[in-house]
């Protein structure tokens, strides 16, 4: 049975009893809140039986996210992205310092809110689904007992699919933004430039291959024949293996990447081993980034300088993933055949293949005769 003792002024403890189950107590400020919580928890004990939310009370959302982030985000594929998925998601002092008692749907709208104002609807989608995944985890394997809010949020709209292509005068700044060079200031300082030489490779396989960001990143010499120019990837994102073909110039590209060996004066090129391309996905972002600033820059100053209107958005909005598509659809000219298509894209759904192939009109055009 439930009994309420008032302690002090301000303070009413409330504790439920009942045989064959922990002893509960909680303290309240208001005898009306520790009444109605008396009723809730002896119509549980009469229906659902005991739940133990003493560690769900004393657990913030951000201490959850952090263990979260340590103790399973490693095991993931995706590791290395959670971990920065998480860590934005900790900036968020309204939302990280909730009890976990306190997570409600009202809460999670309150959020959802917020986060509207600054990414679009697909990147809170993923964000809802790595909270989700979160609660799930806490409940099922730490204990922390909390219903799963995220069902009874409305979900923003998707975006609508990308139909970035990347133009020829794009692409021409943007290599020369990626290229590393050894110029200097007056002052002796090396001149703005990329820094990290594995960035403009990885574009440029990128745009031969259509290879995802992290397939690129995980590449192993081990699992690259260049004579039969081929390139095996043992765990892509759908959990399927595949075996990518690699065009004359995407083996061209590998063997000037700084880990191909090099022959030596008169003895035979050494047989390669390790990873292709030795660095992560957040210097390859970060670098990126910087280069699409850089080769603006330099498109608006050569525009200024030859008297050429500039056009309002050039290398705006371009994605690393944008790579993919411009290769899905630079390729599909290649292999009509969709299937073939899909055996190099690696899309198991071809409804998802249409969403990264964007011919354009004048191209058809040309095609129709």
């Amino acid at each position: 049975m439930g009994t309420i003792t008032k302690r002090g002024e301000l303070q009413w403890q409330a504790k439920v009893r009942r045989r064959g189950f922990p002893s509960q107590s909680r303290t309240f400020m208001y005898k009306e809140d520790a009444e109605k919580w008396v009723r809730t928890i002896e119509r549980e004990l009469e229906t659902s039986g005991f739940v133990d939310r003493k560690e769900a009370d004393k657990t913030s959302f951000g201490s959850v996210l952090k263990r979260y982030q340590k103790e399973v985000t490693p095991s993931k594929k995706s590791a290395e992205i959670e971990s920065i998925k998480i860590n934005v998601l900790l900036r968020d002092k309204t939302l990280s310092s909730l009890k976990m008692t306190a997570v409600s749907s009202t809460e999670i709208a309150k959020w959802r809110d917020r986060r509207l104002k600054e990414v679009t609807g697909a990147t809170v989608n993923r964000e809802i689904n790595l909270l989700s995944a979160v609660l799930n985890h806490a409940r099922r394997e730490w204990g922390i007992h909390v219903e799963n809010p995220f069902p009874y949020v409305k979900r923003p709209e998707h975006s609508r699919p990308r139909e970035r292509r990347l133009s020829p005068d794009e692409q021409r700044y943007l290599f020369a933004a990626l290229t590393c060079g050894e110029e200097r200031n007056p002052n002796g300082t090396l001149a703005a430039g990329i820094r990290n030489p594995w960035i403009l490779p990885l574009v440029q396989l990128a745009l031969e291959t259509a290879m995802r960001r992290g397939e690129l990143l995980s590449l192993r010499w081990e699992h690259i024949d260049l004579e039969r120019r081929t390139a095996y990837l043992p765990d892509t994102k759908n959990g399927d293996s595949r075996m990518v073909p690699l065009s004359t110039r995407a083996a061209e590209i590998l063997k000037g990447v700084p880990s191909y060996p090099k022959a030596g004066p008169g003895t035979p090129r050494p047989s390669a081993s390790g990873a292709v391309f030795a660095t992560t996905a957040a210097a390859l972002k970060k670098g990126y980034a910087r280069a699409i600033e850089r080769a603006k820059e330099k498109y608006i100053s050569d525009s200024q300088n030859t008297g050429a209107p500039a056009l309002p958005n050039f290398l705006d909005d371009l994605h690393f993933h944008d790579m993919r598509h411009e290769a899905a659809s630079r390729l599909a000219d290649k292999l009509p055949n969709v299937l073939e298509l899909s055996a190099v894209t690696g899309h198991r759904d071809l409804r998802m293949l249409k969403r990264y192939y964007h011919p354009r009109a004048e191209d058809l055009a040309k095609k129709l005769g």
